[in-house]
């Protein structure tokens, strides 16, 4: 019997819908197929033709999906990852196996983060194996000891390639027992006389300016190495911190901190560093385009997030 032709879109079209989908950008969509901004435009008009339903909103410079969009894409997007796969392993057959990726994680995203996408990356590909190692320096990375480092920051990183990961904005954070004493809604001004927990990279003062506090820098109360554990004393009372999205997900979606103030500010951003010797190898480079992936998704640990 003969087997039926599959009544599918072309697969250029696809690839267009699920770049502009991961990176929210028909620009950026563009820079990563090395194609004009026009053709990516084109090939998802003709795709959004071809079901006969908008799969994106315009917003500004941005694109968002829309909710037939956001279905279409989880559905998609794992075909193209079986595809990819397959036709790695054809061609490759012995490629990957036995490969290992040294990643030197600042703690911030290392326990509450990436290690439940570790997990989730090794059930499909089997074949390569972590070593996680916990730095808030680059050294790991110019002494050679780590191939990939997730920090949280800004380039240039001299002699290191950088990746972006998420865009970041800055919000406080603190207990919810704390946020009930700061009265609903809290009014800025009652941090004067609050404990702030501070971290080196991540200030006050742009939050302040946001809210319009004419305020300095804090220079008194805990100041943290690991953002982590600023956290950790943020859920247990000891004040108020300020932090960003991806290390305080997790605390968010299970109660144990919450936002009191609705007003947030721009921060920097989370990079996966790589050495060039890294960056030319296309496995190595995959991974870190799926941790892209990972940090647009809310995850499985997350059903709320300040990002």
């Amino acid at each position: 019997m003969t087997t039926p032709m599959l009544n599918v879109p072309p697969l250029p079209m696809l690839l267009a819908f699920d770049a502009a989908a991961r990176l929210g950008s028909f620009v950026r969509a563009a820079e990563h197929l090395k194609l004009t901004p026009s053709a990516v435009s084109h090939r998802i008009s003709c795709l959004e033709g071809w079901l006969g339903q908008p799969l994106f909103r315009r917003a500004n410079r941005r694109v968002i999906l829309t909710e037939a969009g956001a279905r279409y894409h989880a559905e998609i997007r794992a075909g193209l990852e079986i595809i990819e796969k397959a036709t790695r392993t054809l061609k490759h057959p012995s490629r990957d196996a036995g490969r290992r990726v040294r990643i030197s994680v600042a703690p911030a995203i290392g326990s509450k983060w990436l290690v439940a996408r570790l997990a989730e990356y090794q059930r499909s590909h089997p074949e390569i194996e972590f070593t996680v190692t916990v730095s808030t320096s680059l050294e790991p990375l110019l002494n050679g000891s780590a191939d990939l480092g997730l920090r949280y920051g800004g380039p240039p990183w001299q002699g290191l390639v950088a990746r972006k990961l998420s865009n970041e904005e800055l919000a406080p954070v603190c207990s919810p027992e704390f946020a009930a004493r700061l009265g609903r809604p809290p009014d800025p001004q009652v941090l004067a006389r609050e404990r702030l927990l501070r971290h080196p990279l991540l200030p006050w003062k742009p939050w302040f300016e946001a809210v319009g506090l004419d305020w300095a820098e804090p220079d008194s109360g805990p100041e943290f190495e690991d953002a982590m554990m600023m956290l950790e004393a943020a859920a247990a009372g000891a004040g108020i911190a300020m932090s960003v999205g991806l290390p305080a997900r997790a605390f968010l979606a299970n109660g144990t901190l919450v936002e009191p103030f609705s007003i947030r500010c721009k921060g920097r951003g989370f990079y996966a560093v790589m050495t060039s010797a890294a960056a030319e190898q296309a496995w190595l480079c995959a991974f870190v385009e799926w941790l892209q992936r990972a940090a647009l998704s809310p995850g499985p640990t997350s059903t709320t997030s300040i990002t």
